[in-house]
């Protein structure tokens, strides 16, 4: 069983007593997911896109990147495609607990815990959603993705998903100037994007964190 935490806006987390960390910012849960993975990641490229935006999330986790972009694409009326990874689901307990749908008013939070794995559901007119149960390293995409969310556990916890190799195996999975954003802005980090192929800034963080990165995969 995991820790709930409640963060400082209001919104929840969870603590992984596997990984000995929080599964978001003790700064707020929600501010972060919306300042880095909506509002610097898929916001932009959703935005721009006339056509059906692919993402893909590194570790679906609480399922709250999820939910926000979810509703964004209904807010936007566009069309996204969502693909999830995560090889330590939360339980359906532990996700009940969670007070993200009262927060952001989207009705359906718990439906993304409850689907079935390896399948596409069409949740509304605009989000198709799809996640997987499996480690990044076995997982192998049938398509390229436009917007990648990398929300693994810190190379501190996972050192495995942070290398040059993975990157690279994101790298072969993204399209050509596709997006990925991330909270860690290391400089392992930055160096093993770069050696992947991708273009990395560091962008100002949500609440006190300092910076956090957003890569464009080179033409």
């Amino acid at each position: 069983m995991q820790s709930l935490i409640l963060t400082e806006d209001g919104s929840h987390s969870l603590y992984s007593n596997q990984f000995n960390q929080q599964y978001h910012s003790y700064q707020g849960a929600l501010n972060e997911s919306l300042h880095i993975y909506i509002n610097l990641g898929l916001g932009p490229v959703l935005r721009e896109s006339a056509n059906t935006v692919s993402v893909f999330e590194m570790g679906f986790g609480t399922g709250l990147n999820a939910l926000l972009a979810w509703q964004l694409a209904d807010e936007l009326k566009k069309q996204v495609y969502y693909t999830s990874v995560e090889a330590f689901p939360v339980s359906m307990q532990e996700a009940s607990l969670l007070n993200y749908e009262s927060l952001t008013n989207k009705p359906g939070f718990l439906k993304l815990h409850e689907l079935p794995w390896s399948a596409d559901h069409r949740l509304s007119d605009y989000f198709l959603f799809r996640k997987e149960e499996t480690t990044l390293e076995k997982y192998t995409a049938n398509q390229l993705f436009d917007v990648i969310f990398y929300d693994a556990f810190d190379p501190k916890a996972q050192p495995e998903l942070w290398t040059e190799e993975i990157f690279a195996k994101i790298a072969a999975q993204t399209k050509s100037l596709g997006v990925l954003v991330t909270y860690s802005s290391k400089g392992i980090v930055k160096r093993a994007l770069r050696t992947a192929g991708f273009e990395v800034k560091r962008y100002p963080g949500p609440g006190s964190k300092t910076h956090v990165l957003k890569a464009v995969k080179a033409l």
